[in-house]
């Protein structure tokens, strides 16, 4: 077991590394790397290793289950810059105490979620903003909403006052092809600027890219990059992943 020490110095040193790789597919993209923000997961690891993430310059940070973020937000309270992102599957009856907690929500993928956020924002007379979730591969066992029904749900969580999209989110289909990830995500980027043009809302966000395909996400505009192993690479036992 690593003392806290030697966790600091290595969660340190990878950040180093992953920033310099964001940076650098910034630069190859010809864009700014302020763009991109660079979101640690955080649902491998305690508190404590989040904390030195924390501490090591990384406020953005995120959770697959609510009920993390509800335990996570409480523990790591004094870091005031720090902001929680939902990417797990949020339930109807978990929204209201997530919403205590979480600054963006990646994952709504129905009209049934959104008027639940709808009704518990406007009871806590807040503004919650939010992503749609689009189910790149089409697989039915995975979260997300059908390509097709994707300007449909943007223009019903539009119509809710207290709900602000961003934009998408999307997660690269599973294939041996090397070119595959890249193709998605640039699927959701030309669907993201279709909607956007023929809409009077802005959706400036697009939240796709992991460890192992981060690179291709930003070089097609991601906005967004959630990284779990390349953070954690060194301080976890092996098979732990994003």
């Amino acid at each position: 077991m690593f003392s806290s020490n030697a966790q600091s110095l290595t969660i340190r040193s990878n950040l180093d590394h992953v920033v310099q790789r964001k940076d650098a597919a910034c630069r190859q993209a010809g864009r700014n790397p302020n763009e991109v923000r660079l979101v640690g997961v955080t649902k491998y690891v305690d508190e404590l290793l989040a904390r030195i993430l924390c501490t090591a310059g990384c406020f953005d940070l995120a959770e697959s289950r609510p009920q993390r973020i509800w335990k996570m937000a409480e523990s790591l309270a004094d870091f005031s810059a720090l902001q929680w992102h939902l990417i797990g599957h949020l339930q109807r009856n978990k929204v209201r105490r997530t919403l205590e907690s979480v600054s963006l929500i990646h994952t709504v993928d129905s009209q049934e979620l959104i008027d639940s956020i709808e009704f518990e924002s406007k009871r806590r007379n807040q503004t919650t903003h939010l992503l749609i979730e689009v189910n790149l591969s089409g697989d039915p066992a995975r979260t997300g909403c059908m390509m097709s029904d994707t300007p449909r749900l943007v223009e019903f969580a539009q119509s809710k006052p207290h709900c602000c999209v961003k934009g998408l989110m999307g997660m690269a289909g599973i294939s041996e092809d090397i070119g595959a990830a890249r193709r998605d995500f640039s699927r959701l980027r030309v669907e993201r600027d279709r909607i956007a043009g023929t809409n009077t809302a802005q959706l400036p966000e697009l939240s796709m890219g992991m460890t192992a395909d981060f690179e291709d996400a930003i070089l097609e505009g991601a906005t967004i990059v959630r990284i779990g192993s390349a953070l954690w690479q060194g301080v976890l036992k092996q098979g732990s992943h994003d």
